[in-house]
């Protein structure tokens, strides 16, 4: 009863310290508070990384790390309802309460540790027929029913997961998709959008909720993203930025990185342009030849994936807003975060995919439970051939240890989840080791620059 009250109110004053933050002005008392807030973090979270990763967070902030400023436009620019709300969902529930929770999971079922989020599909339906999509293959008349979708929410919050991102098709086009906004409050969620749908009335449902922060598809400036999504493209999602941006709601950019636009998205011009139009964050996704006519010649060359992490290195040092790679970022989380080691995705048919790459399944939603699926031989296979001493510059089970999915496919026998989806691991098969190869060395060049004090 006391470690409960004793974190009741830990909680409490955290939640407050917030509240301060959002209007402190001066420098010197602002650091201040969030010195305090992170001292009262540590000891609410019982986990030794997320531990260090506060202390680590706290250390950017004492050094005026540009991720500083982008916290402060969080805090104090951002609409009230969604502040309030994403703190609660983001920070107290699932950074620090879910932390404490996902490790109780663990210490009563066997040591395993649940994913700290989750991807779902909701639907399959979409506006527009993207060269290259990764989800194009998807019978687009796939959808999850809100008692679906429902459900899966309410079990994965039994095992202390409030983050959930949305993926699809286009979310957007779910009938139900803000009653599972509403009706799931206590969560956050983080919405990938081709931002066609964004128009008045969407915005104000978002800053209604509070609970949803987008990131809107975009593929560098107009040639670039017209080419790729359809003529006019661009200027719709640079209007519905301008929405956002107006109605003071965080949003942020998901780019996919090819062999043609690698330069354009990581130029500092293309950065700032994010940055003025009101992207707290953004999102680089690398091609891959899955989904819709997969084509090996689009993806990234090893040389540009390696200039990729160099070049992001410096954006992250020199501006605020805060970047994110789903294949470079593997020092961050420790390497491949697929079959539910950190996460895991439910396509729109039910099917539960280890990584959203990565389409086939062994169990479907509707008639397993996740922690049966989390505990499945396929799952359990894959999380226990990920490597997490090595090089994590090459953490991908798909693209850099190739051999771990096509194993795991050979020992388990899954169904694939939609036509074609086997094409990287057959037709494409000899592509990929070369690729992986050559990219190996780049990658172990890298890791021992940046990381020389981590053994291989």
């Amino acid at each position: 009863m006391m470690k409960h009250i004793k974190n009741r109110a830990l909680i409490y004053a955290i939640n407050s310290l917030f509240v301060v933050l959002s209007k402190i002005k001066n420098e010197r008392i602002f650091r201040w508070a969030y010195s305090l807030v992170a001292y009262l973090a540590e000891k609410l979270v019982k986990k030794d990384y997320y531990i260090e990763k506060i202390r680590w967070i706290k250390n950017l902030f004492d050094n005026d790390h540009p991720s500083l400023i982008v916290t402060k436009k969080i805090l104090q620019n951002t609409n009230p309802h969604q502040r309030k709300t994403l703190i609660k969902a983001a920070i107290i529930n699932q950074l620090l309460v879910g932390t404490n929770k996902r490790k109780e999971f663990s210490e009563k079922n066997g040591g395993f540790y649940p994913p700290g989020f989750f991807v779902i599909s909701p639907s399959m339906k979409c506006n527009l027929k993207c060269v290259g999509c990764y989800a194009g293959y998807y019978k687009k008349d796939a959808e999850l029913t809100f008692e679906e979708i429902d459900s899966v929410l309410n079990q994965v919050k039994e095992m202390g997961i409030y983050f959930c991102v949305v993926s699809g098709g286009e979310p957007l086009f779910h009938p139900r998709i803000f009653d599972i906004f509403k009706k799931h409050n206590d969560m956050i969620f983080h919405m990938y959008t081709n931002g066609t749908l964004i128009d008045e009335e969407v915005c104000q449902k978002l800053a209604d909720v509070g609970n949803v922060l987008p990131a809107i598809s975009i593929e560098g400036y107009r040639e670039e993203t017209d080419e790729r999504r359809g003529k006019g493209h661009f200027d719709r999602i640079m209007k519905a930025m301008d929405l956002l941006k107006e109605k003071k709601i965080l949003f942020g950019f998901s780019a996919t990185l090819t062999r043609h636009n690698t330069d354009i998205l990581n130029s500092a011009e293309f950065v700032d342009f994010m940055i003025d139009k009101g992207c707290v964050l953004g999102w680089y996704f690398m091609y891959v030849p899955i989904g819709r006519e997969p084509d090996f010649e689009s993806m990234q060359t090893p040389a540009q994936r390696g200039y990729q992490f160099e070049r992001l290195t410096h954006l992250r040092a020199t501006k605020p807003i805060l970047l994110a790679d789903f294949w470079n970022d593997g020092p961050v989380v420790g390497g491949c975060i697929c079959g539910g080691r950190k996460y895991f995705h439910v396509n729109a048919n039910g099917d539960v995919e280890p990584c959203v790459f990565c389409h086939f399944a062994t169990h479907n939603i509707r008639n397993s439970s996740l922690q049966t699926v989390l505990h499945s031989p396929l799952f359990t296979s894959i999380r226990c051939h990920l490597p997490s001493y090595e090089n994590l510059l090459r953490p991908c089970i798909i693209i850099d240890k190739p051999e771990i999915s096509r194993n795991a496919i050979a020992d388990h026998k899954p169904y694939f989840t939609h036509d074609g989806a086997d094409i990287i691991y057959k037709n494409l098969a000899h592509k990929i080791d070369e690729y992986a190869k050559e990219y190996g060395v780049i990658a172990d060049s890298l890791w021992g620059k940046y990381f020389p004090h981590n053994k291989g």
